[in-house]
């Protein structure tokens, strides 16, 4: 069982707009969850909404402005919605470093399959690993007129 998920990519846009991108509702509902709902902030629990797919409740763990935003949740299809820290979650954590051309690495992570229940670990694990390709494809897209 593989414990985590690592993706990069670089953007062509400075580490403070994609920081912008991964941390403002406004931005994030245009390549990520369809919706928030509640407070998308440090110590909060919003609602992300997948359309079809369901809703996840995540907690934001953290945010340092144009270096560090991260939430737990309750990965893949499972649709959580609840306390997300009375329950079995991964990190998701993104970091941004600048380039010297001007454009932006972002470093994406998820860690903590491992320690999810046996039933859903492995296709959670599967799940958003494909996910995460089409979304970060989807914030690469964001930026692609620029």
């Amino acid at each position: 069982m593989q414990n985590s998920i690592q993706r990069e990519i670089t953007i062509n846009a400075s580490r403070e707009r994609v920081y912008k991108a991964i941390s403002d509702p406004e931005q994030v509902v245009k390549w990520f969850p369809e919706t928030i709902e509640g407070n998308y902030a440090v110590d909060e629990q919003p609602v992300f909404g997948f359309g079809d797919h369901g809703k996840n409740q995540v907690f934001i763990v953290d945010a340092r402005p144009h270096e560090y935003f991260a939430f737990r949740w309750v990965p893949g299809g499972n649709h959580f919605l609840g306390d997300v820290l009375s329950v079995d979650t991964t990190l998701v954590e993104f970091r941004l470093s600048e380039l010297q051309d001007g454009s932006c690495k972002v470093s994406l992570s998820e860690t903590g399959f491992a320690s999810l229940p046996a039933e859903i670990a492995e296709s959670s694990h599967e799940q958003n690993s494909g996910g995460w390709n089409f979304m970060l494809g989807r914030l690469e897209t964001l930026f692609a007129g620029d």
